[in-house]
């Protein structure tokens, strides 16, 4: 929900996604949050000027196969779903939705269809799909799924030709996808059943019952689903993807200045390069640095290499701890 990568938002540019794709053929939208963030949800469509959407919130958290089985239930049994996470960059949308066209036929004879990025290095942030023989036209079948893997592994995937990065984008039926949850993890749609069964409904809210909800056991699409499916296809595309997991990978996307810098907010660069600025409010110098991250957030300031974004989570505890402390 924030303007990360561009003016709009994550959330604003992935509701725009299909723009382009023909609107005869694209139906309304459907997202699935937590139910904390309903007003700025409603604000941010309006402001996109999206009017036929309904929003499914959770009372809480139970991971992505039962969040999509929700949608599933939401949607009627033969329509046909995207699924996209909300926190992606997609640089060139033709591409996808050459993409999308190819998986559409094998989506609606009940294959589970995925999207698999053409990697362009042994990266070992992403989950990988290794592909099979084709299924479709420049489909393929998958062999398996492969958890995220270290240097050589991936570098012996990348070496191979037939590994794709899993982007953890989806098409298939809703009735498909039922089914598989229904052989595979009967609990898991039963309670969703319950709960949108009994679902309050407030205009364009949809709020499952917490109880029935609360007992969903929780699990990926990956795990629940992809993996144990048998007739389940990818499609290798190049188009400008990435989940912007880090810092990192927001420098890699973002417009660039002079030294290869990305600022977003007020900054004064001298002499610094490669750097990545983000500032909510202060201005920012730098003088003669490389290589370095700073993040202004709520008056609160963060400085850390280029490259070893990953240590947020260190920052994370350390607040964690500092605030059990304070209480304490």
């Amino acid at each position: 929900m924030l303007p990360l990568t561009a003016d709009d938002t994550m959330l604003q540019l992935t509701a725009d996604r299909m723009s382009g794709f023909g609107a005869a053929s694209v139906g309304r939208t459907i997202l699935v949050s937590n139910a904390a963030h309903a007003d700025i949800i409603d604000e941010q469509l309006r402001q996109s000027g999206v009017d036929d959407y309904q929003v499914i919130l959770e009372p809480i958290g139970r991971n992505t196969a039962p969040a999509i089985a929700l949608a599933a239930l939401e949607a009627q049994p033969e329509d046909t779903l995207l699924v996209m996470p909300s926190d992606h960059v997609i640089a060139d949308l033709p591409a996808f939705h050459k993409a999308i066209a190819r998986a559409l036929p094998l989506a609606m004879q009940g294959w589970l269809a995925t999207f698999g990025i053409t990697p362009d290095g042994p990266e070992t942030g992403y989950g990988y799909i290794q592909m099979g023989q084709t299924c479709g036209e420049a489909v393929h079948e998958v062999v398996r799924f492969v958890e995220k893997p270290d240097l050589a592994n991936a570098q012996r995937m990348l070496a191979g030709g037939d590994h794709a990065w899993n982007a953890g984008i989806f098409l298939f039926r809703a009735d498909t996808y039922l089914a598989a949850l229904e052989r595979h993890q009967p609990d898991m749609l039963a309670a969703v059943r319950t709960s949108m069964a009994e679902a309050r409904r407030d205009g364009t809210h949809v709020f499952p019952d917490a109880q029935a909800f609360q007992a969903c056991p929780s699990d990926s699409i990956d795990y629940a689903v992809m993996e144990r499916e048998t007739k389940v296809a990818c499609v290798p595309v190049s188009m400008g993807w990435s989940d912007v997991g880090s810092w990192d990978s927001l420098h890699a996307v973002s417009a660039r200045c002079d030294n290869d810098n990305a600022v977003r907010g007020d900054a004064l660069l001298l002499g610094a390069r490669n750097c990545l600025v983000h500032s909510d409010g202060p201005r920012v110098t730098l003088v003669d640095v490389d290589d370095l991250i700073v993040v202004v957030s709520q008056g609160e300031v963060m400085i850390l290499k280029r490259g070893e974004s990953q240590k947020v989570r260190k920052v994370t505890e350390a607040l964690k701890a500092k605030a059990a402390s304070d209480v304490n």
